[in-house]
């Protein structure tokens, strides 16, 4: 058996060009095995939820409430729904960006990759950049710290897009102030944060420094930005956000559910900010 292993990799290596591309594939069974062996975790705890409530009966001290799957200590999954699917405030990032893709033009920069200004830009875009604050990410073509990036080019982008970022810098006042320091007069920056939900992943090396409501995000905001240029809106509603508590993923709701807005569950806020045109 071993001699036939052996063979088969030495036939995979010589394919696929040697010993580097075989390692890589082993890593990538190994990721895809963890990936399984988390579902089946998951699995198991839902089954256990469903057993321990009887089938969504009546929970002790909550009166007349089923709490069902739902009425576990642990979460469902801890990876804001990445291991399930599309993660619930995805859906609202790119609806967002998608009502506002006629500002993804020109000179667009993005933070960590390009993957939405490609999505939204499309052929407007006539080139695209990449921020990093990390020098190891190769799709990086500027590697700053957004609250003290004095090397960063000055009016220079028609567009920037800031998904889910701002909350991980505790100098938050000054990236935005870098922000807007970076766009052209007439740019505009499309920025999201999170609302209602975990606030970090140890798995995910992820530790937010904020959690912000529209009311902060507003504030911090018009510090850099005129008030009149500032559009602000809020995501979600009390299912939408109990569900990416747990970990759950968009195919999980109906879309009638993550569309319905209740102003008091701010799952995500959205952020539109027009920098003064010259001479306003």
């Amino acid at each position: 058996m071993k001699r036939y292993v052996d063979g088969v990799r030495g036939g995979l290596g010589r394919l696929l060009g040697g010993e580097r591309q075989v390692r890589l594939l082993e890593e990538e069974l190994a990721q895809e095995r963890e990936k399984v062996q988390s579902l089946r975790e998951q699995n198991q705890r839902l089954k256990r939820r469903m057993r321990g409530s009887g089938r969504g009966g009546r929970r002790r001290g909550v009166r007349g409430v089923r709490f069902g799957d739902f009425g576990g200590l642990e979460p469902i999954s801890r990876e804001f729904g990445l291991d399930r699917g599309r993660p619930i405030d995805r859906y609202y990032i790119e609806g967002f960006l998608a009502r506002n893709a006629g500002d993804i033009r020109g000179r667009v920069l993005e933070i960590k990759d390009s993957a939405f200004t490609r999505k939204y830009g499309g052929d407007r875009v006539t080139q695209s950049d990449v921020l990093d604050i990390e020098e190891t990410n190769r799709r990086a073509t500027i590697v700053a710290d957004l609250s003290w990036a004095e090397d960063v080019p000055t009016d220079a982008f028609d567009c920037i897009i800031c998904t889910q970022t701002l909350h991980f810098i505790y100098e938050i006042g000054a990236a935005f102030r870098t922000l807007r320091r970076m766009l052209k007069p007439g740019g505009v920056l499309l920025a999201t944060f999170p609302g209602i939900g975990q606030t970090g992943c140890a798995e995910l090396d992820e530790h937010y420094c904020w959690a912000l409501s529209t009311l902060a995000a507003r504030r911090l905001c018009e510090d850099a930005f005129p008030a009149a240029d500032v559009e602000i809106e809020a995501h979600g509603n009390v299912l939408a956000a109990v569900a990416f508590l747990e970990g759950l993923a968009v195919r999980e709701l109906r879309e009638e559910e993550l569309d319905h807005h209740d102003p008091d569950y701010e799952l995500l806020i959205t952020l539109r900010a027009v920098k003064p045109a010259v001479g306003v």
